[in-house]
């Protein structure tokens, strides 16, 4: 609208130059504003003489110049309105050969480009007409575009088709809580999209939860996907994304978790795979490890499923290659430090989740990020290990980063409260402690196998023992005695008020027995030199 207004403008000039003449200057004025009333209407006017174009019967040609037309139209939100009615949709989905509602017939429209261009125009006015959208789901065009989607497989549809396709899928389940749930639920999306990848990725299955790429079973590498092939994936991985956000928040049925292990395995091999391009394969990464994070948490085992091979990461026996290949993207994630918050968590909490859940992965991501603790002269949260990042997060400005990196490290100890504070300082690990009510101990760890005992000898030599403790707490006596009036301690009162620490309560405190805060630690790690 700027640029029309502005050609007018230049248009208004050059007229005044040329007649140079006052009597025609009122004229001119007038022109000029005629001009712009009617290039300002002109853009609903052209929509409305296209639309009606299409309702003829034109030669390919004549048709896909009147939708080249209004997608070029659709782009500016003020010439929305002819194009956002039920009639409008309903005409470029029959030009997009896509059937509106359940059971009726496809429309058949041979010419590709034609139903490209449509499709085009229907991604264009749903994305940018909250009108369109409403009139989209009224005439159910879900139903239409998940028919040509069970047609993943039949060669008559190019990339271009199928991408749109799952474009404007894409953009329904987005902006429609109403077909996000009619997808998944009446479509059987997961089911349906799944397939799809499936088939856009050209899998082989070797077992009920193990593929590789047709023709390139049992090698250690393969090829890159092709652009074409990443572009739908990434949409595919989006659309799921869309209708299964609340699936980890809910139980689900035996049908419904072997649907979720089959996605699972093909995601596993999203993982494992690389796009052209280093930009590209991160990219196709975290679309697959955010849909990661939204499966079912005892689906989570097909990660682990494969079978150990030749190049492969094992750990007690067990494939660790997706694991490990988590661990690597989070780090990078996290070296990179860029909006933490939507590049970090998901796959931080996709971590923690697994490691509470499964026993080989909790002990390979301890090795990885807690080994044993040798380096106990400088602060947790100084140095270059994925450890000491991952401290330093613990006091991050995001609640929800700190929160979420301090869980993982929890998740690691086993949810021992001295463990915790073992590997990452008390100061650090102050604020979960404390949001869990666990800064006076009290915690029962959860259902957690036993670990061998991990301290080294530098940390046995600079484990505070309890003499010391004792002489801390006598030392607090004189201290108070030096420092009257100056600091006054205080002490919890009965009625949960702070009040005053008179000397003789510090006396009586000194008195009392001291108790070791290691020693249900190391009671623990005794038992775990006796388990598996």
């Amino acid at each position: 609208m700027f640029t029309v207004l502005w050609l007018c403008v230049c248009l208004y000039v050059c007229l005044c130059i040329c007649l140079r003449m006052s009597i025609y200057i009122n004229i001119s004025f007038v022109w000029f504003f005629r001009l712009t009333l009617t290039l300002q209407f002109a853009p609903q006017r052209l929509g409305k003489l296209v639309l009606g174009f299409l309702e003829r019967d034109l030669q390919p040609s004549c048709k896909l110049a009147c939708l080249e037309t209004i997608r070029i139209l659709s782009r500016d939100k003020n010439s929305l309105a002819p194009f956002s009615s039920r009639h409008a949709i309903q005409t470029l989905a029959r030009h997009a050969a896509i059937s509106l509602g359940q059971g009726r017939s496809t429309p058949e429209l041979p010419d590709v480009e034609v139903i490209v261009e449509a499709l085009k125009c229907l991604c264009n006015l749903v994305f940018n007409s909250s009108e369109a959208q409403e009139a989209a789901a009224q005439l159910q065009l879900m139903f239409g575009v998940a028919e040509r989607l069970k047609q993943c497989r039949e060669p008559q549809w190019n990339h271009d088709v199928r991408f749109f396709d799952l474009r404007l899928t894409f953009l329904l389940t987005a902006l429609r809580v109403d077909v996000r749930t009619q997808l998944a639920h009446e479509l059987r999306g997961a089911a349906l999209l799944a397939d799809a990848l499936d088939a856009t990725l050209g899998l082989c299955w070797l077992d009920t939860y193990e593929v590789a790429r047709a023709g390139e079973e049992g090698q250690s590498e393969v090829s890159p996907l092709g652009r074409m092939e990443t572009e739908r994936a990434m949409e595919i991985l989006k659309i799921l994304f869309n209708i299964t956000f609340d699936t980890s928040r809910r139980k689900v049925d035996e049908e419904e978790a072997a649907i979720y292990r089959h996605l699972g395995a093909i995601l596993r091999h999203s993982l494992m795979s690389t796009a052209e391009g280093e930009d590209r394969t991160e990219e196709f990464h975290s679309h697959t490890v955010n849909l990661l994070g939204n499966l079912p948490l005892p689906c989570l085992d097909v990660l682990l499923m494969p079978k150990v091979q030749q190049g492969s990461i094992e750990y007690m026996g067990v494939n660790m290659d997706a694991v490990s290949m988590l661990l690597e993207f989070m780090e990078k994630r996290l070296d990179r430090g860029n909006k933490l918050k939507e590049t970090l968590l998901p796959s931080l909490s996709l971590l923690t989740e697994s490691a509470r859940i499964h026993r080989e992965t909790r002990k390979f991501l301890r090795t990885k990020v807690l080994p044993p603790l040798r380096d106990v002269k400088n602060k947790p949260e100084v140095g270059s290990s994925l450890r000491n990042k991952l401290v330093r997060l613990m006091t991050h400005i995001d609640t929800d980063v700190k929160t979420c990196a301090a869980e993982f490290l929890f998740v690691l100890c086993k949810e021992s409260v001295s463990r915790f504070i073992k590997y990452t300082g008390y100061g650090n690990a102050a604020g979960l402690l404390a949001a869990r009510g666990l800064m006076r101990g009290g915690w029962e760890p959860g259902h957690y196998s036993e670990d061998e005992d991990s301290d080294t000898e530098e940390y046995r030599e600079a484990k505070p023992q309890g003499i010391k403790n004792k002489c801390i707490i006598i030392s607090s006596v004189n201290v108070y005695a030096i420092t009257d009036h100056v600091i006054q301690p205080m002490k919890l009162g009965a009625d949960g008020k702070m009040t005053k620490l008179e000397p003789h309560d510090l006396h009586c405190l000194s008195q009392q027995p001291f108790i070791n805060p290691h020693q249900n630690e190391e009671e623990e790690e005794r038992e775990g030199e006796h388990s598996d």
